[in-house]
């Protein structure tokens, strides 16, 4: 209390400085912030150890490290021969791989985050020749769904519905297609797109 009364005096003070028309609303408003404040560590504020406290509530030390086990580098025996193919061809091998994706299972997932990249439309085309790759390493087939990309591109904050359509169809030589349509679902990337896509590898490493 005799904390609170110093406060107050001093916020008296404070507000009889301030012309006479705004001093209630002075007193007033330092006055609430001052309360406010004195609640923090009772009612809002979260000490370090709180919120460690919660995020291991939320994330115990056995799934953590669960999780960890099940992932395992891509090894030379879980690579198609097609991708083996394209690795060769462009001086690349299973250590570019596992610098962009791990194995978890019978899925390969991606390790990257950054894209190396701030163009809206450049994201969108190197979503789908990653997902094509990461497809590829297992099945052979470089190819990806539309709507794997669409839901990337989303998830990164880059997914443009306005010139979904055009962005591709700008860069069409790296796909198998002329003109991007509306109704494709499947995307499967050209010899062209494969150089690009081992650029991509190399740029991202």
């Amino acid at each position: 209390m005799k904390k609170i009364r110093e406060q107050v005096l001093e916020i008296v003070k404070i507000a009889q400085d301030c012309p006479e028309n705004l001093q209630q609303a002075c007193f007033e408003i330092l006055l609430k912030n001052a309360l406010s404040v004195e609640k923090l560590p009772a009612e809002g504020m979260q000490t370090p150890q709180k919120k460690k406290d919660e995020k291991q509530k939320q994330e115990p030390k056995g799934v953590v490290e669960e999780s960890a086990k099940t992932q395992e580098d891509i090894s030379d025996n879980d690579i198609d021969i097609k991708v083996k193919r394209f690795l060769k061809k462009y001086s690349l091998n299973a250590d570019h791989l596992n610098q962009l994706f791990y194995k978890e299972g019978d899925q390969i997932l991606p390790l990257y985050d950054d894209l190396k990249t701030i163009r809206t439309s450049e994201s969108q085309v190197r979503i789908t020749l990653l997902q094509c790759l990461r497809n590829a390493i297992l099945s052979g087939e470089f190819q990806t769904t539309v709507e794997a990309a669409r839901e990337e591109a989303d998830t990164r904050k880059c997914y443009d519905n306005n010139n979904w359509a055009s962005n591709y169809t700008k860069k069409a030589e790296l796909f198998d297609f002329d003109k991007y349509s509306r109704n494709l679902q499947t995307i499967t990337i050209s010899e062209a797109g494969k150089a690009t896509l081992a650029d991509l590898i190399k740029e991202l490493q």
